[in-house]
């Protein structure tokens, strides 16, 4: 592990090398105040702290400051059309729009009819809100946990290919990086190659909530198993397995191309390669959970192949139909517990279920924060495998202490 990243974790910061690229501004859009504000309290507190010769340097003018918020909105007229306001001086600055597309609990009036903000909403906001810094700021950067139109991202016939369409649009607005979570396929960053792109794994973050949630892991091949749904996520269920040093499965969903129900071909089946799961407990790995159908019918397919546990981690818990059938696998023995991240709205009702853990993006997405505006390499922060390593070393030497104690 670096100095830099040692460092980093012993006081949540890093010694100062480099100049800001500039003073340092949130621009939080509808729906992700919350997040943005636990961001920005962490990057207020690191500040404060940081000791450092240059902090009377006018190239560290605003380096600390109460909040790093800039106030935005896109106030809507009667007819529903908008427009784009900031409320503070932005020239100079390197800014971080932050944004969930997803988040449709956002309502507006059209002609005394209330309607939910939908993925299109919330990106011409942020367009509006882009076009309003007026090309004053030093570097603009948009963090999209979700990524826009991630799923269109080919081409199968006469169709539009939204997500390319869209870094393309935003960097010509002059946006130079584009952050993004688990993209549904990183070779969309071609649409783009000469600007940055880069899509974050949350898996350290899966694996700390797992082991704090769960104190009874046997965190071995004989006792536990990384299953992925689809063949798509296969990449991310084997980084998964490797860093803890599992054996890995996956799920080959047959489906009828004949048919198209609410705008997918339905599965008619799971057919699962790999070892034998009897005794195990399992951990599928996913991007999302829309519906919530494909990991119930793995979940309760690796129960009928008599798994002992299934937990489910997926980056975006978006539960486009509620949460009624994870109460009912729950309630059935079925799925043990579910985790998903803050990057995305979650329903209220979530966090009053058993089966939920939410698990909390913010102090990472600071780090990432803070190191881009120092121009620090982000490499390490990116590859979180030492301190995965140290976290299961940490989980295994307290389990067999508790197990001798039990003996």
């Amino acid at each position: 592990m670096s100095e830099i990243l040692k460092k980093a974790e012993a006081a949540n910061s890093f010694e100062i090398e480099t100049i800001p690229v500039g003073p340092l501004g949130l621009v939080p859009l509808k729906g992700m105040r919350e997040l943005t504000e636990k961001i920005d309290s962490y990057l207020v507190d690191w500040r404060a702290k940081r000791e450092s010769e240059h902090k009377e340097s006018i190239l560290f003018a605003g380096y600390q400051k109460d909040s790093f918020i800039i106030e935005a909105d896109c106030p809507r007229f009667g007819s529903g059309e908008s427009k784009g306001i900031i409320k503070s001086s932005v020239r100079g600055d390197d800014l971080y729009f932050i944004v969930d597309v997803t988040n449709y609990s956002i309502l507006y009036t059209v002609g005394g009819v209330q309607n939910h903000y939908s993925p299109d909403d919330h990106f011409q906001d942020l367009k509006r809100i882009i076009a309003a810094a007026g090309g004053r700021a030093k570097r603009m950067t948009v963090i999209m946990p979700f990524l826009y139109e991630g799923r269109r991202d080919s081409r199968s016939e006469r169709e539009s290919l939204d997500c390319a369409q869209m870094l393309r649009e935003l960097t010509d607005m002059g946006v130079t990086n584009i952050i993004t979570f688990d993209a549904h396929d990183p070779r969309v960053q071609n649409a783009i190659p000469l600007f940055g792109f880069e899509t974050v794994s949350p898996t350290y973050q899966y694996i700390k909530a797992l082991l704090n949630n769960v104190p009874d892991l046997d965190i071995d091949s004989e006792h536990m198993m990384i299953i992925s749904p689809d063949e798509n996520g296969m990449p991310r269920a084997i980084y998964f397995a490797n860093v803890l040093g599992l054996d890995m499965g996956m799920f080959y969903q047959r489906k009828d191309y004949s048919r198209v129900i609410n705008g997918k071909n339905p599965v008619v089946a799971h057919e699962f390669l790999g070892a034998s799961v009897e005794g195990k407990d399992v951990v599928i790995v996913d991007d999302m959970i829309s519906s919530g159908e494909t990991m119930v019918s793995v979940a309760r397919e690796l129960k009928r192949m008599k798994a002992k546990r299934v937990f489910g981690c997926a980056s975006f818990g978006l539960f486009t139909g509620g949460v009624k059938i994870f109460d009912k696998a729950y309630e059935s023995g079925i799925i043990d517990k579910v985790f998903t991240t803050n990057l995305t709205y979650q329903i209220p009702e979530l966090f009053e279920k058993e089966w939920y853990v939410s698990v909390d993006m913010a102090k990472y997405i600071a780090l990432l924060v803070d190191h881009l505006n120092h121009d620090y390499s982000i490499s390490n922060l990116l590859n979180p495998t030492d301190r995965i390593n140290k976290r299961v070393s940490e989980y295994k030497r307290k389990r067999e202490e508790e197990m001798k104690r039990e003996a």
